[in-house]
């Protein structure tokens, strides 16, 4: 034990291990952020709140059993840097720490025990070979690392690109969605509570359009987890 120990001060005394958040050297290898900087960011407690905001941006569109986001995105936050190294830096450990985050508030809400799968939202293959990952297939790692659902990352799939939707008004993401996925392997998801894993929720509307394609098997029904909701 104390070799070990010995060798893992060793380690980090060549190869320090920084917080990402603040720089901090006071943070376990396998953590990416240190104590201060987790308690820093802005949990939601959406995911035990019925008629919370997500939720509520599906109503009358498309039928969620509940729905979710961990944290509140803001502008200049901690929680955009991380988004930001996950998505356009190649930091893939910021999924997983985030699905790891993700996952721990999950396995604590009843609501959400029924759970049979996680399937991420698929990106258009030219813009995941671009990336080199799914972005919410490596939240869902991070989620079945802490809550033991299985992952199923080829179920359904994005069938033609579409452009960034940032800048476009809700109805304009909507059309932008309209055919965009379909369902590749309907056996693994016939009559299972799925539960659909998204980085950022904005509109909803790619959600929305992804799991209309999954709830047009027999027997599913969905749910929705996010990483983030913008505010």
């Amino acid at each position: 034990m104390k070799i070990n120990s010995l060798s893992s001060r060793l380690l980090h005394l060549f190869y320090p291990h920084n917080c990402e958040g603040c720089g901090s050297d006071v943070v376990f290898d396998s953590q990416l952020l240190c104590a201060r900087c987790r308690h820093r960011l802005p949990e939601t407690n959406f995911f035990g709140q019925a008629n919370n905001p997500v939720e509520k941006l599906f109503y009358g569109r498309v039928n969620i059993q509940q729905a979710g986001a961990a944290f509140y995105f803001t502008k200049d936050s901690l929680l955009q840097h991380l988004m930001i190294q996950l998505k356009y830096r190649g930091n893939k450990e910021a999924g997983y720490f985030l699905g790891r985050m993700l996952g721990t508030i999950l396995s604590a809400c009843k609501k959400y025990a029924d759970i049979d799968a996680l399937v991420p939202l698929p990106l258009n293959p030219r813009k995941e070979q671009s990336r080199g990952y799914n972005q919410a297939a490596l939240l869902c790692e991070g989620v079945h690392q802490v809550w033991a659902k299985p992952v199923l990352p080829d179920a359904i799939t994005r069938t033609r690109f579409t452009e960034t939707q940032t800048r476009q008004n809700r109805l304009s993401r909507w059309q932008n969605m309209d055919g965009v996925f379909a369902v590749t392997d309907a056996s693994a998801l016939r009559n299972r509570h799925i539960l659909l894993i998204d980085d950022v929720i904005t509109t909803g509307a790619t959600l929305e359009a992804c799991s209309s394609s999954l709830l047009a098997v027999e027997g599913v029904r969905v749910s929705i987890g996010a990483a983030a909701y913008t505010v």
